[in-house]
């Protein structure tokens, strides 16, 4: 049995003890910790100076320190006796099968793992291990200076270091992106140092909830030098009071579960693993019957409100239970896998999830006799973390398409003379293929994503009263409630548009939906709602908005403080100028001098070739996510962006201009020229699809810091 956690019943027997201990005598340590150092390949000469600070540490922090490199260690009575396990520049495969169960059940069940350095370069035959650790090692440059960006400010293990940290270490870069698994904590700046190939995203060190326990790992700690740094002790000391339980933190992977191998499971009946060359990493689960399941102990149902999932049939379709604790346990909801026509055509599912658990996740299959379905990848959306979002970050959102299954024909995806479903106009291809806004499932999974991104505000393209987008109003204000976000307005310039029709669209805007808990209104600016006005400069007066703009910010596109009379304010949308920031710091520095909003536009990138045959619009490369942290950065930099009050980001999802940051399709549909975000900020495959929401994850981060929120 797993020794009792400290908690209040605990810190009351300590301080009895110590009442009751002799003068002179030396009382038991708070808590105690396994140091484990084994290594099978390369050995750092920095472990014995590791294991002595870590016993400095202990003894100045009131906890003792085991060190050992016998994996013996590893059996499930002896690791009872400790709050946390270390491994410190561990290398190679250092545990057997039955260590490493083990070590598994003793994190999964409350335990507490930090690994330092060469942790990542261990254990690479073990899934689970991957996971735990976080990110395995690439490779590394030669030892030298670099800045290393904290995230998070604070966590126990970086709150006494400021925004950035310069030192010299070795860098490690790591086989894949954590970010979408992970809290970080810290990135380095591949400008500040050669050898990085992680891009704009490089996170070095993070932490995570693991099962019951909890995990901390950091890529510092190779040099000898690192050890007598108080700034890193203080940093180590932090990590271990973390995984012990002994300091809390939040240390919440970003929204939703990420992408989960289907043929990763833990636990089956019935299903066997597939090859399939279009399949993400070459498999599939495959061979499912009626009854079959398999289950997943790493990934909980906990807080989860839609699944996804990326599926193929060639035999007879059917469904997917999502049961939480067992195959037969809780169930959470269930969507139909359709026949696509062949094991390698793969379409995209997604439903929302209305029972609630804690569970590990676990998948029944259902349907007719014989070969059902595979499935090739799947996803959980779980509630955003409360206060994880910012309603400062504003996306432009856009709910005009349609499909036949919806509703009853095709809309806006054959723009430009296309033929849909794998024929659309746009040069990305969604995740979710040819959605319907109306599609309910659709609508949650953008919710999910958005909660990912870090923004707390969408802004509705709304084309007027009875319009198909006013018709789905409600829906969207529903699904974004429940992850926490808000919705501001976009007045798109429908024919016939006025000053004095603006006016009184804003006034049924806001007596319409103005009491949905969704509805947003900037407590900073008085609870006013929000408009941004498309194209504004089309009309010369705006003498009406007098009417409404005391209860509401109305927002002109524009960085001309000529044409703002009667606005509370000025956006861009542009997502070509953000890459110069033409006219930002003068429209900035006059809107904080005026009581102002100042909300500039950024973009990862724009191209309409397909959307659009024939336009002469500049294409932006994406460059593997350089342009949008350019425009980024010359927002946040008040010599270019003009201290903005509200970033806003085009967009969420309008595919015609290339501009989403909506997961796109790792793999669409061949022979179409379609184009991916494979290589953004250093992900490949379907990791990189969510690329641009977790790099708005960081921006969001930034901005907040920069504006003191």
């Amino acid at each position: 049995m797993r020794r009792l956690r400290r908690g209040a019943t605990a810190l009351a027997l300590a301080v009895l003890g110590a009442l009751l201990t002799p003068a002179g005598t030396a009382h038991a340590a708070s808590f105690e910790v396994l140091v484990f150092s084994k290594t099978a390949g390369f050995r750092h000469d920095a472990i014995p100076a590791g294991i002595d600070a870590l016993r400095t540490l202990g003894g100045q922090n009131d906890f003792s320190v085991t060190a050992t490199e016998d994996a013996g260690a590893f059996t499930s009575a002896n690791l009872a006796g400790y709050e946390a396990v270390v491994f410190l520049n561990t290398t190679g495969d250092v545990l057997n099968a039955a260590q490493q169960t083990a070590l598994q059940s003793y994190v999964d069940s409350g335990g507490g793992y930090l690994g330092v350095h060469a942790a990542a370069d261990t254990e690479y035959d073990w899934p689970y291990y991957g996971q735990l650790v976080g990110a395995w090692f690439q490779s590394h440059p030669a030892i030298q200076q670099a800045t290393i960006r904290t995230e998070d400010r604070t966590h126990p293990a970086t709150s006494h270091l400021g925004a950035t940290w310069t030192r010299t270490d070795e860098w490690y870069n790591y086989r894949a992106n954590p970010r979408p698994r992970v809290h970080v904590l810290q990135t380095l700046d591949e400008s500040t140092y050669s050898g990085g190939s992680m891009g704009a995203d490089h996170p070095i060190t993070w932490c995570h909830r693991q099962g019951q326990g909890r995990s901390f790992y950091t890529g510092l700690g190779h040099t000898v030098e690192s050890y007598a740094d108080p700034a890193f002790r203080s940093l180590l000391l932090g990590g271990v009071r973390y995984a012990a339980g002994q300091a809390a933190a939040d240390c919440s992977a970003p929204a939703g579960n990420g992408q989960v191998e289907a043929e990763a499971y833990t636990s089956a009946s019935g299903v066997q693993v597939a090859g399939h060359a279009p399949a993400s990493g070459g498999q599939t689960l495959a061979y499912i019957d009626n009854g079959d399941w398999a289950g997943y102990a790493s990934v909980s149902t906990a807080g989860a409100r839609t699944f996804t999932a990326k599926v193929s049939s060639a035999g007879a379709g059917g469904t997917i239970e999502i049961r939480s604790g067992s195959a037969t346990g809780t169930l959470l909801g269930s969507v139909t896998v359709p026949v696509t026509g062949g094991w390698e055509t793969f379409t995209t599912v997604t439903t929302t999830l209305t029972g609630s658990a804690s569970g590990p996740l676990f998948l029944r299959f259902t349907g007719g006799g014989g070969a059902l379905f595979d499935v090739d990848t799947f996803g959980l959306g779980a509630a955003p973390t409360a206060g994880a979002l910012s309603d400062d970050v504003h996306l432009f959102y856009y709910s005009w398409y349609g499909s036949p299954a919806v509703n009853g024909g095709w809309r806006h995806w054959q723009q430009g003379g296309r033929t849909p479903p794998d024929d659309i106009g746009a040069d990305l291809y969604p995740a979710l293929g040819p959605y319907d806004s109306g599609e309910a499932g659709a609508v949650a999974r953008h919710m999910e994503w958005v909660a990912r991104s870090g923004a707390g505000v969408i802004v509705y393209s709304w084309w007027g009263r009875g319009s198909y987008e006013d018709r789905l109003v409600r829906r969207v204000l529903d699904a974004a409630q429940e992850r926490g976000i808000e919705v501001a307005w976009h007045l798109e310039p429908y024919a016939g548009r006025t000053a004095a029709s603006t006016v009184a669209d804003i006034e049924y805007i806001n007596s319409t939906y103005g009491s949905h808990p969704a509805f947003h209104r900037s407590a900073e600016h008085g609870g006013r709602s929000a408009f941004y006005v498309f194209q504004s400069l089309d009309i010369a007066d705006w003498t009406p908005l007098d009417q409404v703009t005391d209860t509401s910010i109305v927002l002109a596109q524009t960085t001309d403080t000529t044409k703002i009379a009667h606005f509370s304010g000025m956006y861009t949308y542009d997502g070509i100028a953000g890459a110069t920031a033409p006219g930002w710091k003068q429209a900035g520095d006059y809107a904080r001098a005026n009581g102002l909003i100042w909300a500039p536009s950024v973009a990862p990138g724009y191209i309409d070739d397909r959307a659009v045959p024939g336009n002469s619009t500049p294409t932006v490369e994406r460059a593997n996510g350089a342009a949008y942290d350019r425009q980024w950065s010359n927002a946040l930099d008040p010599a270019i962006g003009g201290s903005p009050t509200w970033v806003s980001v085009t967009s969420f999802n309008e595919w015609h201009e290339g501009s989403s940051i909506e997961p796109a399709d790792s793999t669409p549909p061949a022979g179409r020229g379609y184009r991916t975000y494979e290589g953004a900020y250093g992900q490949t495959g379907e990791a990189a699809q969510t690329a641009y929401l977790d790099r708005t994850a960081y921006w969001v981060g930034r901005f907040r810091a920069a504006s003191g929120d």
